[in-house]
């Protein structure tokens, strides 16, 4: 059996999804998610892109004990010797090194030839092996470059010190006939490509990123990168959940094998369509809501007498089970805190405390509190401390018009309070809030669900606001009341604009 390492980059490329943002408290916990669910190496982010960057690159070094922690930098020394500074407490650490080599790229953006091409790649790949034991290399737009002189730049950093080398089907370009043969061409005329790991790292923009990801599997790739859900640039990446799966039901195929822990598939991704705002499609594969449903009636028939009739994932394989231990309010704080432990969250004595109460809270208005509950409970918690709702009152005014009141409290102590008026009960609400905040804002997405069955669902309210430069920040709001809920995912889109403001690029930098 070959093992194929997974390459994880939602905290880099997933962020790089217009509306994506996620704070350092999100990228830690997506990281320890990561961690848990077997991923082999983090991309926590660029370090050279921001401050932001480079803290929540190091912060997560610090705390990532089992898999490799890896930060991008462009084949330029000032980046990465930055993205040293944030990795040199790491447990494991890698260095992700990138240079464009297609024609287009190297006319238009680089403005390079291929000599010089070839002469960044052999001294920034050197550079980085004097720093750290893995370096990866990846030739930008690898797929749309001329074979020859892909083999000529992956020798150069082979050369210079490359552990692992990654073809990047940057722009979706490729299929999985022509992706199959170029690594097959790389294996023929690279006389070490079996002494360093070969990895991929695809884009859906024609919809084949899983299935070129495999076929470069199929033809001597030992690593394959993407993201959780598929999210990232465009049309996204490749998502991993269902390369991860197709491995394994088709183990017979493939042969190979991954660390990946099958039954944290659903809670991974879960925490990753939270904390990016992106719904998971229906119809997705693996983890959709339809994935395990049958309407047919000639399918539920022969599903009732033999379930792998039409079904070749078990729900329970990656995770998709019911709750068998459901929590009340009758429930003490050690039931709930060994619960939250076995759901996977480490937390403080303050978060735990903080926690419960939010727990009782909620099943004094809920009869049973759902497994997924309690991870709204943790994952609807605004990790953005700077405004903090204290008081809502919603009433109706005379002429249709509503009315809202709302106290909020700042990160300093400050205890700020006002009110407005709107059409409706949400539009008084967010009119407040840009009253108080002394914001600039447009709301351009509002979106409404139940987190479980029932009348006494909680709601999980997800908004997109727009500054007036035009970025957007998603935020997420989880309460038993929707009002409630939906001040709350304004306020958090709002802090986020407001921290992003307060923390400025360094520079603008190209990305892979």
């Amino acid at each position: 059996m070959a093992y194929i390492q997974f390459f994880d980059t939602t905290l880099r490329d997933g962020e790089q999804t217009p509306g994506v943002n996620f704070n350092q408290q999100e990228k830690i916990q997506i990281a320890k998610q990561l961690e848990t669910y077997g991923i082999d190496v983090i991309e926590a982010g660029f370090p050279i892109a921001s401050d932001g960057d480079f803290h929540s690159v190091k912060e997560i070094a610090s705390v990532i004990k089992n898999a490799t922690v890896c930060g991008l930098a462009r084949s330029v020394e000032r980046d990465i010797d930055r993205a040293y500074e944030a990795l040199r407490d790491a447990a494991n650490a890698q260095v992700h090194v990138f240079l464009a080599t297609s024609d287009v790229h190297m006319k238009h953006k680089l403005k390079m030839s291929r000599a010089e091409v070839l002469q960044s790649i052999s001294h920034h790949v050197a550079h980085a092996r004097k720093l750290f034991p893995i370096v990866q290399f990846s030739p930008e737009d690898a797929t749309r470059t001329d074979p020859a002189f892909l083999v000529q730049a992956v020798q150069a950093a082979i050369d210079a010190g490359a552990t692992v080398i990654n073809i990047p089907d940057t722009v979706g370009f490729t299929n999985p006939t022509e992706f199959g043969a170029l690594f097959r061409y790389l294996r023929e005329n690279i006389p070490r490509f079996d002494e360093v790991i070969f990895s991929t790292h695809c884009h859906d923009d024609l919809g084949m990123s899983v299935a070129n990801a495999l076929s470069a599997i199929e033809n001597g790739a030992r690593r394959v990168e993407g993201t959780i859900n598929g999210i990232g640039e465009r049309a996204g990446n490749t998502a991993l959940e269902e390369v991860a799966v197709a491995l394994h039901i088709r183990n017979d195929y493939y042969k190979s094998e991954s660390g990946i822990i099958l039954n944290q598939t659903k809670k991974t991704s879960d925490l990753i369509s939270r904390l990016s705002g992106m719904p998971v499609p229906r119809n997705k594969a693996i983890i959709g809501g339809n994935a395990y449903a049958h309407e047919s009636g000639i399918h539920q028939d022969g599903v009732l007498k033999e379930p792998t009739t039409y079904e070749i994932i078990t729900p329970a394989l990656v995770g998709v089970e019911k709750n068998s231990l459901p929590l009340g309010k009758l429930s003490g704080r050690h039931a709930f805190v060994t619960r939250m432990e076995e759901l996977g969250y480490t937390l403080t004595d303050e978060e735990k405390n903080d926690a419960f109460k939010r727990f009782k809270h909620l099943a004094d208005v809920k009869k049973d509190v759902t497994e997924d509950d309690l991870h709204a409970l943790i994952l609807g918690q605004s990790s953005e401390q700077a405004v903090e709702l204290n008081h809502l009152q919603v009433q109706y005014v005379t002429g249709g018009v509503q009315g809202a009141i709302i106290r909020i409290h700042t990160e300093d102590g400050t205890v700020l309070e006002d009110a407005a008026t709107g059409a409706g009960s949400i539009e008084a609400i967010y009119n407040t809030i840009n009253r108080l905040l002394e914001q600039d804002v447009t709301l351009t997405d509002y979106r409404i669900q139940a987190i479980t069955a029932g009348h006494d669902a909680q709601a999980e309210v997800h908004v997109v606001v727009q500054d007036n430069q035009g970025e957007t920040y998603h935020g997420i709001g989880i309460d038993n009341d929707v009002l409630t809920a939906s001040a709350k995912s304004y306020l958090h889109a709002s802090a986020k604009a407001s921290a992003s403001k307060q923390q400025p690029t360094n520079e603008e930098v190209p990305v892979k």
